[in-house]
């Protein structure tokens, strides 16, 4: 596959139009339309719906916009990295929440060199790992445990408490805490990151098959109230992640004994980084 079409099928799901993909490339349409009509053919799969007004991807589509993204992100990566003189600058993408100490290096970093510059990437974490392990971020950070056997990291020191986010009229609601014994008494909705499903385990001294688990997430888009507020469940997180503002008929209680799970920011075991990544990794050690 040739990334410079791979760059007119992005353009082309872009747009959603021929026409408009074709002005956007200072191409014409019927070069567009060969190229596209190559790309399948090489691949052997339908990637685009051609409707009356507007284009739609096929599944397959879906799937090679996602790694074409990809494919052409570490590319441009690479081309910068290359062509990088003896002034440090380039593009540092880190992944995940970054916190304070991430941001702090960061912007420490872009003063001392302005070349410098970052890409942030939210997105649940199994997405954002998959993102690190195919190189289009240099960075993520993630709640620990993390996998040593893939990846270094340096923990951040920024620790999260856990707790559930319940009625305000539940009887729960009514006690300060939620201890071992309450949390097998409810419905559950966790986290479906296997580490900190182990972790909730070793802090609750069971497994999962005798708790009660409505459902999990990997994302909570923002605002985790609006499943305890369906009656699904009770949100087991950490208050990190909690909304800035609660509704008035919910109310947020940590587990006791305490349990906190501390933020690492992790890169691939054995990746060669590149001299801004390296210089960014020692500030955030410093």
């Amino acid at each position: 596959m040739d990334i410079r079409v791979l760059r007119y099928f992005l353009t082309v799901a872009r747009e959603e139009n021929i026409t408009r993909a074709a002005e956007s490339l200072h191409i014409t349409q019927p070069s567009l339309s060969k190229q596209l009509m190559e790309l399948e053919e090489e691949l052997g799969k339908q990637l685009l719906v051609r409707g009356k007004r507007k284009l739609t991807l096929t599944d397959d589509g879906v799937l090679l916009r996602k790694r074409a993204e990809e494919i052409v992100a570490l590319m441009e990566k690479t081309e910068q990295e290359l062509s990088a003189d003896t002034v440090l600058g380039g593009k540092i993408s880190v992944g995940g929440l970054p916190g304070k100490k991430v941001l702090h290096a960061a912007a420490e970093l872009h003063a001392e060199h302005p070349e410098v510059c970052f890409d942030f990437y939210s997105g649940d974490a199994c997405e954002v790992v998959e993102r690190l392990d195919h190189g289009s971020l240099d960075f993520a950070v993630l709640l620990e445990p993390v996998d040593a056997v893939k990846y270094d990291y340096v923990s951040l020191g920024e620790r999260a408490r856990w707790g559930l986010i319940m009625p305000g009229g539940c009887e729960l609601a009514m006690k300060p805490v939620v201890k071992r014994d309450d949390i097998c008494s409810v419905p559950l909705i966790l986290h479906k990151r296997v580490g900190l499903q182990r972790t909730i385990e070793h802090w609750a001294q069971t497994d999962l098959e005798h708790m009660n688990v409505a459902a999990t997430y990997n994302v909570l888009n923002g605002d985790p109230a609006a499943l305890v507020r369906s009656g699904l469940g009770y949100v087991l997180i950490t208050d990190a992640h909690l909304p800035a503002r609660l509704d008035s008929g919910l109310c947020f209680r940590r587990l006791e004994p305490p349990l906190e799970s501390s933020y690492a920011l992790i890169w691939k075991r054995h990746a060669v980084l590149s001299k801004p990544a390296e210089a960014f990794l020692e500030k955030v050690k410093k």
